[in-house]
């Protein structure tokens, strides 16, 4: 699941980024004597980490395998997100976000709701999340549903930028600057033709925090930092348009950005399920009807007013232009970095 591209470092209170100011301004002979005098790092992470990071990879590559076989044109796409996330329960994990469905020119955050009549047409983009114990694996792909298959050369271009992203990180682990791996994707897609998604990028995944730590840009923005080590997506979105996304229309999914309390003993019921099931992660409406029923929708609007919870937007591409994705997630320990799903 994407985040907004703040060049830089962002953290996360509670699901919610914050800005941090970026310091790598250096000129570019300051960056290539950086190069230059990398030194080797050497990160080390638990292994139980280790081992809930690979198997919630494994379960994501299952799901993403089935997700491939069981959508078709015209499917319901509340079929299809229910189908995908009782399959990740079903495989032993726990869904990091409610899966996104997003199609054309919205490059990501939707999610049908429980009696959403839209249906599975063009390029849809499918990006779904795998947790264990707050380990996560985000993942993206996507399909073109038309009969035509025009997409097909726009889908290419984001799935070799990845290909050339995750290269850069076999080669320098913990030591490739964030600049490179953007600017890899960047030259891959514009390569096909297309333009990245400047305002969209990868980023870190911390224990039950799908956005924390660096954002990983979709082009050259000079940040000379290195990688480091943890766990983080690489998610390459290119298209035919602008290559700038706005918030749009509200996407069903939510996610807390602060503690708080409701008067209403619906509510706080409502608001007890979330943090003790979600906790940071983020949740869907379609989640919350199914556990309260459709008054859930009261409770829901009262933690909106009271600030507790916030909805994401829709990401519509700045010239309706169809955006394609590719994601996967990797994990850089040890002087390793291993795929989690591909």
């Amino acid at each position: 699941m994407t985040e907004k591209d703040y060049s830089g470092i962002a953290t996360s209170k509670i699901g919610k980024n914050v800005k941090i100011r970026n310091n790598f301004t250096q000129s570019s002979e300051i960056i290539k004597s950086k190069e230059k005098t990398r030194e080797a790092k050497k990160i080390e992470l638990p292994a139980s980490l280790i081992e809930n990071y690979k198997k919630a990879g494994e379960i994501a590559k299952q799901v993403k395998q089935y997700a491939k076989e069981i959508i078709k044109l015209n499917m319901p796409l509340h079929e299809i997100a229910e189908k995908i996330e009782a399959k990740i329960l079903e495989l032993g994990g726990e869904i990091a976000f409610p899966v996104n469905l997003s199609i054309d020119d919205v490059a990501a955050h939707y999610t049908p709701t429980l009696h959403d009549e839209k249906l599975a047409t063009g390029l849809l983009k499918v990006d779904l999340g795998v947790h264990i114990n707050g380990c996560i694996c985000d993942i993206a792909f996507s399909l073109d549903l038309t009969q035509e298959k025009k997409h097909a050369k726009l889908i290419e271009a984001s799935e070799k930028a990845l290909e050339e992203a995750l290269e850069i990180l076999k080669k320098e682990k913990a030591r490739a600057y964030i600049n490179e791996i953007g600017k890899a994707i960047q030259k891959t897609i514009q390569g096909f033709g297309f333009s990245p998604v400047r305002n969209l990028s990868g980023h870190g995944l911390a224990e039950f925090e799908i956005h924390s730590g660096l954002t990983i840009p979709n082009y050259d923005n000079s940040n000379i930092k290195m990688i480091g080590g943890g766990a983080f997506a690489i998610e390459p979105f290119a298209t035919s348009g602008a290559g700038v996304v706005y918030d749009g229309p509200s996407s069903n999914i939510y996610h807390l950005v602060k503690e708080g309390q409701v008067r209403d003993n619906f509510s706080r019921q409502v608001l007890e399920y979330i943090i003790e099931k979600k906790k940071t992660l983020p949740f869907s409406q379609r989640e919350l009807e199914k556990k309260f029923g459709s008054k859930v929708l009261i409770a829901i609007s009262n933690l909106k007013r009271a600030g507790i919870i916030e909805e994401f937007s829709q990401l519509i591409e700045k010239n309706h232009c169809p955006v394609s994705q590719a994601e996967t997630s990797i994990l850089i320990y040890n002087d390793n970095v291993d795929v989690l799903c591909d």
